[in-house]
Protein backbone atom coordinates (compact mmCIF):
# COMPACT_ATOMS: atom_id res chain seq x y z
CA UNK A 1 0.00 0.00 0.00
CA UNK A 2 0.88 3.54 -0.66
CA UNK A 3 -0.29 7.10 -0.09
CA UNK A 4 0.88 10.34 -2.69
CA UNK A 5 0.91 13.72 -2.29
CA UNK A 6 2.31 16.92 -4.86
CA UNK A 7 3.79 20.09 -4.22
CA UNK A 8 5.05 22.27 -6.63
CA UNK A 9 8.76 23.38 -7.15
CA UNK A 10 10.23 26.43 -9.20
CA UNK A 11 12.89 24.74 -11.66
CA UNK A 12 16.08 27.07 -11.64
CA UNK A 13 16.81 28.50 -15.15
CA UNK A 14 19.39 27.04 -17.29
CA UNK A 15 18.90 23.99 -16.58
CA UNK A 16 17.80 21.72 -19.14
CA UNK A 17 15.26 19.06 -18.60
CA UNK A 18 16.10 15.65 -20.74
CA UNK A 19 13.45 14.39 -22.82
CA UNK A 20 11.34 11.55 -21.71
CA UNK A 21 13.34 11.13 -17.51
CA UNK A 22 11.42 10.82 -14.64
CA UNK A 23 13.40 10.64 -11.50
CA UNK A 24 13.25 8.68 -7.97
CA UNK A 25 14.32 10.12 -4.95
CA UNK A 26 14.66 7.61 -2.09
CA UNK A 27 14.15 8.84 1.35
CA UNK A 28 12.18 6.39 3.82
CA UNK A 29 15.02 4.84 5.52
CA UNK A 30 15.32 4.65 9.24
CA UNK A 31 19.11 5.46 9.61
CA UNK A 32 20.45 3.29 12.50
CA UNK A 33 23.45 4.44 12.94
CA UNK A 34 22.81 8.03 13.19
CA UNK A 35 21.48 7.40 16.49
CA UNK A 36 18.66 9.83 16.39
CA UNK A 37 14.74 10.39 17.32
CA UNK A 38 14.86 12.53 14.01
CA UNK A 39 14.47 10.97 10.07
CA UNK A 40 18.27 10.60 8.38
CA UNK A 41 17.22 12.92 5.50
CA UNK A 42 16.08 15.61 7.17
CA UNK A 43 19.53 16.21 9.34
CA UNK A 44 20.77 19.52 7.90
CA UNK A 45 24.14 19.80 5.43
CA UNK A 46 25.03 23.51 5.07
CA UNK A 47 21.69 24.31 6.49
CA UNK A 48 19.53 22.39 4.25
CA UNK A 49 17.72 18.77 4.93
CA UNK A 50 19.97 16.25 3.05
CA UNK A 51 17.37 15.07 1.10
CA UNK A 52 16.63 18.33 -0.43
CA UNK A 53 19.63 18.20 -2.44
CA UNK A 54 18.68 15.51 -4.35
CA UNK A 55 15.23 16.86 -5.08
CA UNK A 56 16.82 19.82 -6.57
CA UNK A 57 19.15 17.58 -9.25
CA UNK A 58 16.42 15.93 -9.85
CA UNK A 59 14.34 18.83 -10.78
CA UNK A 60 17.03 20.04 -12.96
CA UNK A 61 17.07 17.28 -14.85
CA UNK A 62 13.79 15.57 -15.19
CA UNK A 63 11.40 16.01 -18.14
CA UNK A 64 8.39 13.92 -16.49
CA UNK A 65 7.52 14.40 -12.68
CA UNK A 66 9.96 13.64 -9.38
CA UNK A 67 8.80 11.45 -7.01
CA UNK A 68 10.10 11.44 -3.68
CA UNK A 69 9.37 8.11 -1.24
CA UNK A 70 9.51 8.64 2.28
CA UNK A 71 8.80 6.01 5.04
CA UNK A 72 10.51 6.38 8.45
CA UNK A 73 8.48 9.27 9.93
CA UNK A 74 6.58 9.97 7.34
CA UNK A 75 4.63 12.78 7.96
CA UNK A 76 7.58 15.00 9.26
CA UNK A 77 9.55 14.27 6.04
CA UNK A 78 6.71 15.35 3.69
CA UNK A 79 6.18 18.77 5.92
CA UNK A 80 9.61 19.34 5.17
CA UNK A 81 9.82 18.42 1.61
CA UNK A 82 6.47 20.42 1.34
CA UNK A 83 7.77 23.42 2.83
CA UNK A 84 10.75 23.89 0.73
CA UNK A 85 9.69 23.34 -2.95
CA UNK A 86 6.03 25.39 -2.44
CA UNK A 87 6.03 27.39 -5.02
CA UNK A 88 3.18 29.25 -6.85
CA UNK A 89 4.52 27.47 -10.22
CA UNK A 90 6.51 24.89 -11.10
CA UNK A 91 6.87 21.47 -11.39
CA UNK A 92 4.95 18.73 -9.79
CA UNK A 93 7.02 16.28 -7.22
CA UNK A 94 5.11 13.37 -6.17
CA UNK A 95 5.80 12.46 -2.23
CA UNK A 96 4.78 8.63 -1.96
CA UNK A 97 4.58 6.47 1.57
CA UNK A 98 6.08 2.79 1.85
CA UNK A 99 4.81 1.32 4.86
CA UNK A 100 6.54 -1.75 5.04
CA UNK A 101 9.94 -0.87 5.03
CA UNK A 102 10.72 -4.47 2.60
CA UNK A 103 13.69 -2.80 0.56
CA UNK A 104 14.39 -0.49 -2.20
CA UNK A 105 13.16 -2.30 -4.60
CA UNK A 106 9.75 -2.44 -2.91
CA UNK A 107 10.16 1.40 -2.47
CA UNK A 108 10.78 2.38 -5.94
CA UNK A 109 7.49 -0.05 -6.82
CA UNK A 110 5.09 2.29 -4.53
CA UNK A 111 6.59 5.07 -7.44
CA UNK A 112 4.36 3.37 -10.53
CA UNK A 113 0.99 4.73 -9.98
CA UNK A 114 3.52 8.36 -10.36
CA UNK A 115 4.18 7.55 -13.75
CA UNK A 116 1.49 4.98 -14.84
CA UNK A 117 -1.40 7.81 -16.00
CA UNK A 118 -3.72 7.32 -18.52
CA UNK A 119 -3.33 9.30 -21.72
CA UNK A 120 0.28 10.19 -20.74
CA UNK A 121 3.45 9.25 -21.90
CA UNK A 122 5.28 6.69 -19.94
CA UNK A 123 8.79 7.91 -18.84
CA UNK A 124 11.38 6.58 -21.71
CA UNK A 125 13.87 5.89 -18.39
CA UNK A 126 14.20 6.72 -15.22
CA UNK A 127 16.79 8.08 -12.20
CA UNK A 128 17.05 6.33 -9.09
CA UNK A 129 18.66 8.91 -6.59
CA UNK A 130 19.10 8.54 -2.55
CA UNK A 131 18.11 10.96 0.23
CA UNK A 132 21.32 11.03 1.66
CA UNK A 133 24.09 12.04 -1.08
CA UNK A 134 23.82 15.23 -0.58
CA UNK A 135 27.22 15.92 -2.41
CA UNK A 136 26.12 14.68 -5.87
CA UNK A 137 26.83 17.37 -8.50
CA UNK A 138 23.92 17.41 -11.58
CA UNK A 139 27.26 17.66 -13.77
CA UNK A 140 27.92 14.22 -12.72
CA UNK A 141 24.25 12.83 -13.10
CA UNK A 142 24.37 14.38 -16.58
CA UNK A 143 27.10 12.46 -17.62
CA UNK A 144 25.44 9.02 -15.90
CA UNK A 145 22.54 10.12 -18.41
CA UNK A 146 24.76 10.90 -21.28
CA UNK A 147 26.38 7.07 -20.75
CA UNK A 148 23.10 4.95 -20.67
CA UNK A 149 21.35 6.63 -23.64
CA UNK A 150 25.23 6.37 -25.88
CA UNK A 151 25.36 2.85 -25.10
CA UNK A 152 21.67 2.18 -24.85
CA UNK A 153 21.78 0.38 -21.66
CA UNK A 154 19.40 -0.87 -20.02
CA UNK A 155 20.97 -0.15 -16.63
CA UNK A 156 24.15 2.72 -15.69
CA UNK A 157 24.85 2.92 -12.02
CA UNK A 158 27.36 5.20 -10.34
CA UNK A 159 30.33 3.97 -8.52
CA UNK A 160 33.56 5.10 -6.95
CA UNK A 161 36.27 3.24 -5.52
CA UNK A 162 37.10 3.40 -1.89
CA UNK A 163 39.91 2.31 0.23
CA UNK A 164 37.68 1.21 2.52
CA UNK A 165 34.69 -0.40 1.18
CA UNK A 166 33.39 -1.38 4.35
CA UNK A 167 29.30 -0.98 4.66
CA UNK A 168 28.66 -0.71 0.95
CA UNK A 169 27.58 -2.81 -2.01
CA UNK A 170 30.29 -4.69 -4.21
CA UNK A 171 30.28 -4.20 -8.02
CA UNK A 172 31.16 -7.72 -9.20
CA UNK A 173 32.34 -7.39 -13.19
CA UNK A 174 32.83 -10.40 -15.03
CA UNK A 175 36.49 -9.29 -15.79
CA UNK A 176 39.04 -6.91 -14.32
CA UNK A 177 37.38 -3.83 -16.54
CA UNK A 178 35.17 -6.03 -18.09
CA UNK A 179 30.72 -4.71 -17.56
CA UNK A 180 28.81 -5.32 -14.53
CA UNK A 181 27.44 -8.73 -13.72
CA UNK A 182 25.79 -7.71 -10.34
CA UNK A 183 26.11 -5.95 -7.31
CA UNK A 184 26.85 -7.63 -3.73
CA UNK A 185 25.60 -5.80 -0.62
CA UNK A 186 28.02 -5.75 2.00
CA UNK A 187 25.61 -8.08 4.34
CA UNK A 188 25.17 -10.83 1.58
CA UNK A 189 29.69 -10.38 0.49
CA UNK A 190 31.47 -13.21 0.60
CA UNK A 191 35.52 -12.79 1.32
CA UNK A 192 36.43 -12.60 -2.14
CA UNK A 193 33.40 -9.90 -2.83
CA UNK A 194 34.32 -7.89 0.39
CA UNK A 195 37.98 -7.77 -1.22
CA UNK A 196 36.55 -5.54 -3.74
CA UNK A 197 37.27 -2.03 -3.66
CA UNK A 198 34.62 -0.69 -6.28
CA UNK A 199 31.21 0.25 -4.32
CA UNK A 200 28.10 1.07 -5.55
CA UNK A 201 27.44 4.64 -4.74
CA UNK A 202 23.72 4.21 -4.74
CA UNK A 203 22.50 5.97 -8.10
CA UNK A 204 21.30 4.93 -11.16
CA UNK A 205 19.36 5.26 -14.78
CA UNK A 206 17.38 2.61 -15.81
CA UNK A 207 15.40 1.87 -18.95
CA UNK A 208 11.65 2.85 -18.56
CA UNK A 209 9.92 -0.07 -19.97
CA UNK A 210 12.65 -2.62 -18.07
CA UNK A 211 12.41 -1.23 -14.76
CA UNK A 212 8.59 -2.26 -13.62
CA UNK A 213 9.14 -5.35 -15.11
CA UNK A 214 12.21 -6.07 -13.64
CA UNK A 215 11.11 -5.28 -9.69
CA UNK A 216 7.75 -7.48 -10.42
CA UNK A 217 10.50 -10.09 -10.52
CA UNK A 218 12.12 -9.36 -7.61
CA UNK A 219 12.89 -12.06 -5.11
CA UNK A 220 14.04 -11.71 -0.94
CA UNK A 221 15.81 -14.21 -0.53
CA UNK A 222 18.99 -12.69 1.13
CA UNK A 223 20.19 -11.44 4.40
CA UNK A 224 17.98 -9.29 4.79
CA UNK A 225 15.08 -10.82 2.93
CA UNK A 226 14.28 -7.41 1.14
CA UNK A 227 13.79 -6.88 -2.64
CA UNK A 228 17.11 -5.06 -3.65
CA UNK A 229 17.29 -2.44 -6.29
CA UNK A 230 19.98 -4.03 -7.27
CA UNK A 231 19.13 -7.60 -8.40
CA UNK A 232 17.61 -5.44 -11.60
CA UNK A 233 21.27 -5.97 -12.63
CA UNK A 234 21.54 -9.38 -12.87
CA UNK A 235 17.70 -9.67 -14.71
CA UNK A 236 19.42 -7.32 -17.35
CA UNK A 237 22.57 -9.56 -17.77
CA UNK A 238 20.14 -12.42 -17.78
CA UNK A 239 18.11 -10.61 -21.03
CA UNK A 240 21.74 -9.99 -22.15
CA UNK A 241 21.02 -6.41 -21.86
CA UNK A 242 23.89 -4.30 -21.48
CA UNK A 243 24.48 -2.97 -18.07
CA UNK A 244 27.16 0.44 -17.58
CA UNK A 245 28.96 1.98 -14.85
CA UNK A 246 30.41 5.31 -14.77
CA UNK A 247 32.94 5.81 -11.91
CA UNK A 248 32.91 8.65 -9.94
CA UNK A 249 36.34 11.22 -9.89
CA UNK A 250 36.12 12.10 -6.68
CA UNK A 251 34.71 9.43 -4.29
CA UNK A 252 33.52 11.74 -1.90
CA UNK A 253 30.94 13.28 -4.11
CA UNK A 254 28.96 9.74 -3.74
CA UNK A 255 29.03 9.90 -0.43
CA UNK A 256 26.32 8.44 1.78
CA UNK A 257 25.40 10.18 4.83
CA UNK A 258 24.81 7.12 7.25
CA UNK A 259 26.56 8.18 10.44
CA UNK A 260 27.39 11.17 12.56
CA UNK A 261 31.03 11.01 11.14
CA UNK A 262 29.88 10.72 7.36
CA UNK A 263 27.25 13.56 8.11
CA UNK A 264 30.35 15.71 9.65
CA UNK A 265 32.38 14.64 6.54
CA UNK A 266 29.68 15.74 4.07
CA UNK A 267 29.21 19.06 5.91
CA UNK A 268 32.87 20.14 5.34
CA UNK A 269 33.02 18.84 1.76
CA UNK A 270 29.85 20.81 0.79
CA UNK A 271 31.39 24.15 2.73
CA UNK A 272 34.38 24.29 1.04
CA UNK A 273 32.54 23.28 -2.21
CA UNK A 274 30.53 26.63 -1.31
CA UNK A 275 32.91 29.10 -0.21
CA UNK A 276 34.76 28.36 -3.88
CA UNK A 277 31.48 29.16 -5.42
CA UNK A 278 31.51 32.15 -4.09
CA UNK A 279 35.25 33.00 -4.18
CA UNK A 280 35.33 32.27 -7.82
CA UNK A 281 32.08 34.80 -8.10
CA UNK A 282 34.16 38.26 -6.49
CA UNK A 283 33.61 37.76 -3.02
CA UNK A 284 36.44 38.54 -0.52
CA UNK A 285 37.16 36.28 2.15
CA UNK A 286 39.76 37.18 4.74
CA UNK A 287 39.77 33.66 6.17
CA UNK A 288 38.42 31.04 4.23
CA UNK A 289 38.35 28.28 6.63
CA UNK A 290 36.43 30.29 9.40
CA UNK A 291 33.95 31.34 7.11
CA UNK A 292 29.91 29.49 7.50
CA UNK A 293 28.09 29.89 4.35
CA UNK A 294 24.68 28.03 3.86
CA UNK A 295 23.73 26.76 0.17
CA UNK A 296 20.49 28.89 0.09
CA UNK A 297 23.02 31.97 1.03
CA UNK A 298 23.41 34.28 -2.24
CA UNK A 299 26.35 37.00 -1.86
CA UNK A 300 27.43 40.75 -4.36
CA UNK A 301 30.45 40.97 -5.91
CA UNK A 302 33.03 43.23 -3.74
CA UNK A 303 31.23 41.75 -0.71
CA UNK A 304 34.21 41.48 2.11
CA UNK A 305 33.60 38.89 4.46
CA UNK A 306 36.52 38.77 7.73
CA UNK A 307 36.80 35.72 9.98
CA UNK A 308 34.58 33.91 11.42
CA UNK A 309 31.42 35.21 9.98
CA UNK A 310 28.24 33.09 9.32
CA UNK A 311 25.72 33.10 6.68
CA UNK A 312 23.19 31.03 6.94
CA UNK A 313 19.52 30.40 5.60
CA UNK A 314 18.40 32.29 2.91
CA UNK A 315 20.34 35.32 3.19
CA UNK A 316 20.86 37.69 0.60
CA UNK A 317 24.10 40.02 0.73
CA UNK A 318 24.43 42.82 -1.74
CA UNK A 319 27.36 44.36 -3.24
CA UNK A 320 30.41 45.85 -1.61
CA UNK A 321 29.18 44.84 2.05
CA UNK A 322 31.62 44.65 4.73
CA UNK A 323 30.55 42.10 7.25
CA UNK A 324 32.99 41.82 10.35
CA UNK A 325 34.14 39.38 12.36
CA UNK A 326 31.87 37.36 14.29
CA UNK A 327 28.94 38.08 13.29
CA UNK A 328 25.70 35.67 12.36
CA UNK A 329 22.62 36.23 9.86
CA UNK A 330 20.05 34.23 9.29
CA UNK A 331 17.27 34.77 6.68
CA UNK A 332 18.25 38.37 6.65
CA UNK A 333 18.35 40.50 3.11
CA UNK A 334 20.70 43.07 3.07
CA UNK A 335 21.33 45.69 0.50
CA UNK A 336 24.56 47.12 -1.10
CA UNK A 337 27.57 49.11 0.45
CA UNK A 338 26.31 48.47 4.35
CA UNK A 339 29.03 47.89 6.87
CA UNK A 340 28.07 45.39 9.63
CA UNK A 341 30.52 45.60 12.49
CA UNK A 342 31.45 42.52 14.66
CA UNK A 343 29.58 40.80 17.01
CA UNK A 344 26.39 41.12 15.76
CA UNK A 345 23.32 38.92 15.63
CA UNK A 346 20.80 39.23 12.66
CA UNK A 347 17.78 37.36 12.43
CA UNK A 348 15.21 37.56 9.66
CA UNK A 349 16.03 41.20 9.06
CA UNK A 350 16.05 43.97 6.27
CA UNK A 351 18.64 46.43 6.31
CA UNK A 352 19.17 48.89 2.83
CA UNK A 353 21.81 50.01 1.45
CA UNK A 354 24.42 52.09 2.84
CA UNK A 355 23.01 51.34 6.71
CA UNK A 356 25.90 50.75 9.30
CA UNK A 357 25.12 48.67 12.35
CA UNK A 358 26.67 47.10 15.60
CA UNK A 359 29.18 46.24 16.99
CA UNK A 360 26.89 44.00 19.53
CA UNK A 361 23.82 44.93 17.62
CA UNK A 362 20.30 42.15 17.27
CA UNK A 363 17.94 42.51 14.95
CA UNK A 364 15.54 40.30 15.83
CA UNK A 365 12.42 39.13 13.06
CA UNK A 366 10.70 42.04 11.45
CA UNK A 367 13.26 44.34 12.07
CA UNK A 368 13.92 46.88 9.13
CA UNK A 369 16.54 49.38 8.95
CA UNK A 370 15.99 51.99 6.23
CA UNK A 371 18.98 53.80 4.08
CA UNK A 372 21.89 55.33 5.85
CA UNK A 373 20.47 54.68 9.15
CA UNK A 374 22.94 53.31 11.92
CA UNK A 375 22.30 50.78 14.88
CA UNK A 376 24.92 50.63 17.22
CA UNK A 377 26.48 48.87 19.81
CA UNK A 378 24.33 47.06 21.95
CA UNK A 379 21.01 48.13 20.17
CA UNK A 380 18.07 45.61 20.03
CA UNK A 381 15.28 45.36 17.37
CA UNK A 382 12.44 43.49 16.82
CA UNK A 383 9.37 44.15 14.10
CA UNK A 384 10.15 47.57 14.30
CA UNK A 385 11.06 50.28 11.27
CA UNK A 386 14.52 52.48 11.83
CA UNK A 387 13.73 55.33 9.15
CA UNK A 388 16.17 56.59 6.31
CA UNK A 389 19.19 58.33 8.15
CA UNK A 390 17.78 57.54 11.55
CA UNK A 391 20.15 56.52 13.92
CA UNK A 392 20.01 54.32 17.56
CA UNK A 393 23.80 54.44 18.55
CA UNK A 394 23.68 52.92 21.87
CA UNK A 395 22.03 50.68 24.86
CA UNK A 396 18.45 50.79 23.25
CA UNK A 397 15.61 48.54 22.61
CA UNK A 398 13.14 49.31 19.61
CA UNK A 399 10.10 46.79 20.09
CA UNK A 400 6.91 47.05 17.64
CA UNK A 401 7.63 50.56 16.66
CA UNK A 402 7.58 52.54 13.31
CA UNK A 403 10.05 55.47 13.45
CA UNK A 404 10.45 57.74 10.80
CA UNK A 405 13.27 59.69 8.75
CA UNK A 406 16.12 61.69 10.38
CA UNK A 407 15.22 60.33 14.01
CA UNK A 408 17.86 60.36 16.74
CA UNK A 409 17.33 58.11 19.54
CA UNK A 410 19.38 58.86 22.52
CA UNK A 411 21.48 56.38 24.74
CA UNK A 412 18.71 53.96 26.90
CA UNK A 413 15.65 54.47 25.05
CA UNK A 414 12.96 51.85 25.48
CA UNK A 415 9.55 51.25 23.34
CA UNK A 416 7.77 49.52 26.43
CA UNK A 417 5.66 47.30 23.44
CA UNK A 418 4.11 44.66 26.04
CA UNK A 419 1.39 45.43 28.88
CA UNK A 420 1.84 41.60 29.79
CA UNK A 421 -1.14 40.62 27.81
CA UNK A 422 -0.72 42.01 24.43
CA UNK A 423 1.51 44.04 22.43
CA UNK A 424 1.81 47.76 21.37
CA UNK A 425 3.24 50.12 18.52
CA UNK A 426 5.21 52.98 19.07
CA UNK A 427 5.01 55.43 16.29
CA UNK A 428 7.96 58.66 15.66
CA UNK A 429 7.42 60.67 13.06
CA UNK A 430 10.27 62.50 10.96
CA UNK A 431 13.17 64.42 12.54
CA UNK A 432 12.11 63.96 16.26
CA UNK A 433 14.89 63.97 18.78
CA UNK A 434 14.60 61.53 21.55
CA UNK A 435 16.45 62.44 25.03
CA UNK A 436 18.53 59.25 26.82
CA UNK A 437 17.00 57.46 28.96
CA UNK A 438 13.57 57.48 27.76
CA UNK A 439 10.87 55.39 27.66
CA UNK A 440 7.97 55.22 25.30
CA UNK A 441 4.82 53.51 26.56
CA UNK A 442 3.03 51.89 23.91
CA UNK A 443 0.78 52.59 22.37
CA UNK A 444 1.87 56.17 21.55
CA UNK A 445 2.67 58.59 18.85
CA UNK A 446 5.67 61.00 18.73
CA UNK A 447 4.54 64.13 16.13
CA UNK A 448 7.03 65.23 13.59
CA UNK A 449 10.22 67.23 14.65
CA UNK A 450 9.17 66.90 18.24
CA UNK A 451 12.04 66.71 21.44
CA UNK A 452 11.45 64.38 24.05
CA UNK A 453 14.24 65.43 27.11
CA UNK A 454 16.35 62.93 28.11
CA UNK A 455 14.72 60.79 31.16
CA UNK A 456 11.12 61.45 30.27
CA UNK A 457 8.52 58.27 30.61
CA UNK A 458 6.01 59.21 27.45
CA UNK A 459 2.47 58.07 28.77
CA UNK A 460 0.42 60.57 26.05
CA UNK A 461 0.86 61.26 22.26
CA UNK A 462 3.49 63.83 21.68
CA UNK A 463 2.46 66.86 19.14
CA UNK A 464 4.73 67.83 16.30
CA UNK A 465 7.11 70.48 16.75
CA UNK A 466 6.68 70.29 20.94
CA UNK A 467 9.16 69.84 23.60
CA UNK A 468 8.00 66.68 26.17
CA UNK A 469 9.82 66.44 29.69
CA UNK A 470 8.20 64.19 32.41
CA UNK A 471 10.47 63.95 35.42
CA UNK A 472 10.97 65.24 38.56
CA UNK A 473 12.31 68.43 39.23
CA UNK A 474 15.77 68.70 40.23
CA UNK A 475 16.29 69.99 44.12
CA UNK A 476 19.79 71.44 44.80
CA UNK A 477 20.59 71.77 48.69
CA UNK A 478 23.51 74.02 48.80
CA UNK A 479 26.17 72.30 51.56
CA UNK A 480 24.34 69.19 52.56
CA UNK A 481 26.96 67.22 51.30
CA UNK A 482 29.95 69.05 52.95
CA UNK A 483 27.80 68.65 56.62
CA UNK A 484 26.78 65.19 56.07
CA UNK A 485 30.74 64.28 55.80
CA UNK A 486 31.44 66.40 58.84
CA UNK A 487 28.55 64.63 60.70
CA UNK A 488 30.35 61.54 59.73
CA UNK A 489 33.42 61.58 60.13
CA UNK A 490 33.08 61.42 64.42
CA UNK A 491 32.20 57.55 65.18
CA UNK A 492 29.33 58.87 67.67
CA UNK A 493 28.17 61.40 65.54
CA UNK A 494 27.90 59.29 62.31
CA UNK A 495 25.27 57.11 65.06
CA UNK A 496 23.24 59.96 65.20
CA UNK A 497 23.88 61.35 61.83
CA UNK A 498 20.65 61.32 59.38
CA UNK A 499 20.08 63.38 56.34
CA UNK A 500 17.81 66.49 56.50
CA UNK A 501 14.48 65.87 55.92
CA UNK A 502 13.65 67.44 52.73
CA UNK A 503 9.83 68.95 51.54
CA UNK A 504 8.37 67.20 48.73
CA UNK A 505 9.10 68.62 45.59
CA UNK A 506 5.89 70.50 43.93
CA UNK A 507 4.34 68.24 41.48
CA UNK A 508 4.66 69.75 37.83
CA UNK A 509 1.39 71.08 35.97
CA UNK A 510 1.70 67.86 33.52
CA UNK A 511 2.03 65.49 36.52
CA UNK A 512 -0.94 67.10 38.37
CA UNK A 513 -3.15 66.97 35.98
CA UNK A 514 -2.31 63.22 35.09
CA UNK A 515 -3.18 62.62 38.84
CA UNK A 516 -6.94 64.16 38.22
Amino acid sequence: MSRSTEATASVAGGHASVPGLAVVVMAAGLGKRMKSKHPKVLHAVAGRAMVMYSIDVGLRVADHRVAVVVGHQAERVRQVIEGAVAAPEGRAVAIVEQREQLGTGHAVLQTRPVFDVPGQPAPACYLILNGDTPLLREETVRCLLQVHQRERAAVTILTANLEDPSGYGRVVRQSADGPVSRIVEDRDAGPAEKAIREINAGTYVVDGPFLFAALDRLDPSNAQGEYYLTDILQMAVAQERRVCAVALDDPDEGLGVNSRRQLAEAELVLRRQIREQWLDAGVTMIDPASTWIDAGVSIGKDTVLHPNVTLAGGTVLGEECIVHSFTRLTDCTVGNSVEILGHCVFREARVDDHATLGPFAHLRPGAIVRRKAKVGNFVEMKHAELGEGSKANHLTYLGDARIGKGVNIGAGTITVNYDGVNKHQTVIGDNVAVGSDTQLIAPVTVGAGAIIAAGTTVTDDVPSDALVIARVPQVNRAGWAARRRALLSSPQDARAASPAKTSKPRPSASRAKRRR
